[in-house]
């Protein structure tokens, strides 16, 4: 939340302390160096980021419904979505550490390979006529979900989360050439 509030270049940890409900003093204890309690939080976020998209794909057999799933898990909810709020600014913080620029690019893998095995899946069992390389799909999908899903936490009232869902949904479907469930009137 304090990464949420202030960003990081205006982190302290008196911020992290208030967020938390205890002593400044505390926090400092227990990680000696911020930037070590803001790797942890990172890896936390991505882990949770990460795994939520991967279950939610999991319950379900359908392809069609598997890349939904993978859709609706992928962009903030609003722009109060703490998860994908630290995530963009830890992201940011990634130009200026190799640490962190290590869990950027390992969650890019990852959502990569979500997307991968979702297409495999569909393109195995006939319901989807793949238009390019599956990577190259999948690499285009996680990179439209960045991309709106930072005009999302950022307050772009010309992009709501439902607008960009439909526009990553509508790629998709031209990549995979099944319908996935957008009606005709949804832009």
């Amino acid at each position: 939340r304090a990464i949420a509030a202030r960003g990081m270049a205006g982190l302290r940890v008196r911020d992290v302390a208030a967020e938390a409900g205890l002593s400044a003093g505390l926090v400092s204890y227990y990680y000696r160096d911020l930037d070590d309690l803001v790797l942890e939080v990172h890896q936390d976020a991505v882990d949770r980021f990460y795994w939520a998209r991967a279950r939610a794909a999991e319950e379900v057999a359908d392809p069609r419904e598997r890349v939904v799933r993978l859709v609706e898990g992928g962009l903030p909810t609003d722009a109060d979505d703490i998860v994908c709020r630290v995530l963009y600014e830890t992201h940011v913080h990634a130009a200026r550490s190799r640490v962190h620029a290590a869990l950027l690019t390992a969650l890019w893998d990852r959502e990569v390979s979500l997307y991968s095995a979702a297409l495999q899946h569909g393109r195995d069992r006939g319901v989807f006529r793949l238009q390019a390389p599956v990577t190259e799909i999948a690499s285009n999908a996680v990179a439209l979900e960045d991309a709106y899903g930072l005009h999302i936490v950022g307050g772009n009232s010309s992009l709501p989360r439902e607008r960009a869902q439909v526009l990553v949904l509508r790629f998709l479907e031209t990549q995979t050439g099944c319908s996935l469930g957008l009606d005709d009137g949804a832009t």
